[in-house]
């Protein structure tokens, strides 16, 4: 089966270096259709017969989606799952991202933040040894609760465990765009497509590219990403936000007014007033954001 092919033109003065980058590219590539055929096999045995992983790999499709209805279905697999092995750190992470999800589209309910960020740690304090666990868990720590430094120590753990984590690097572009740091959010941006172009969570390092750029001012490249986004999850609504806010700062008011009810289409309880909220970011930051949706015509 043909899974990945890419032309390298290199300078052969450092070897070493263009080996390591064939080899992380390489398993980047081959990891997430690994994964695809694990959740294929898991989706086809019987209920009764799954045990904790199969339950999480149920689950994996549904929460990649990113949006709470089905967050929702995938929560009762995860539980199952940390009910059959309580120290199961990435199920823990997964639970914690479908809180976030929820707490974040869902009418910003305190439980909700408080069992996203209960699970978060416990994936943390479970998951010393596995990189997903630590890079869904400090994404979910990073959003919720600010605590950024707990957050890059988490990345720099995972990507330490494997340095070829797409799901690292493009959790931590978005995370580093919202902490301020735009140039190292594209960094990490870039190396996530780069290492893993089809990966199906690849919306993630394109949002973090959008983020980035858009509070840099560079709305074109914003704007860019987010479409990128869009087209890698049609079913999530945030690059629709953040594709109709770069539209408006250059100016093409139509285009914003159409992206902006396609987000209606998708999340039709959006507010700015509820985005602006979830207080992710800086105020700084989330007023160039408000600004600029209501210049798309979104609700207040």
């Amino acid at each position: 089966m043909h899974v990945w092919a890419q032309r390298y033109d290199r300078a052969l003065d450092d070897i070493f270096a263009l080996q390591d980058e064939l080899t992380m590219n390489v398993i980047g590539a081959i990891e997430p259709t690994l994964r695809q055929a694990e959740i294929e096999r898991a989706k086809r045995k019987r209920p009764d017969s799954l045990d904790a992983y199969d339950l999480y790999l149920r689950a994996l499709p549904l929460a990649f989606t990113a949006m709470p209805e089905f967050m929702d279905q995938a929560l009762p697999l995860l539980q199952q799952a940390v009910a059959i092995e309580p120290d199961y750190a990435v199920a823990h992470a997964y639970i914690a991202w479908c809180y976030e999800s929820r707490h974040l589209r869902g009418g910003l309910h305190d439980e909700s933040r408080a069992a996203g960020l209960h699970h978060a740690r416990l994936a943390i304090a479970t998951g010393g040894d596995d990189a997903t666990a630590l890079a869904v868990a400090a994404f979910v720590i990073g959003i919720l609760e600010q605590d950024y430094q707990t957050a890059f120590n988490a990345f720099d753990r995972a990507l330490a465990l494997s340095p070829s984590s797409a799901q690292a690097f493009g959790f931590s572009s978005c995370i580093r765009a919202w902490a301020g740091d735009s140039p190292t959010s594209v960094e990490h941006a870039e190396t996530a497509i780069r290492l893993s172009p089809f990966d199906p969570l690849i919306y993630f390092p394109y949002g973090g590219l959008a983020y980035a750029h858009f509070f840099a001012g560079n709305f074109d490249d914003a704007a860019n990403a987010a479409s990128r986004a869009a087209q890698s999850n049609p079913r999530f609504s945030v690059p629709c936000v953040l594709q109709a806010a770069a539209l408006a700062k250059l100016g093409r008011i139509g285009e914003a007014k159409a992206t902006a009810q396609r987000l209606l289409a998708l999340e039709p309880t959006f507010t700015i007033s509820s985005f602006v909220a979830a207080n992710f970011t800086s105020s700084e930051r989330l007023g160039l954001l408000a600004e600029a949706l209501r210049q798309a015509g979104l609700p207040e």
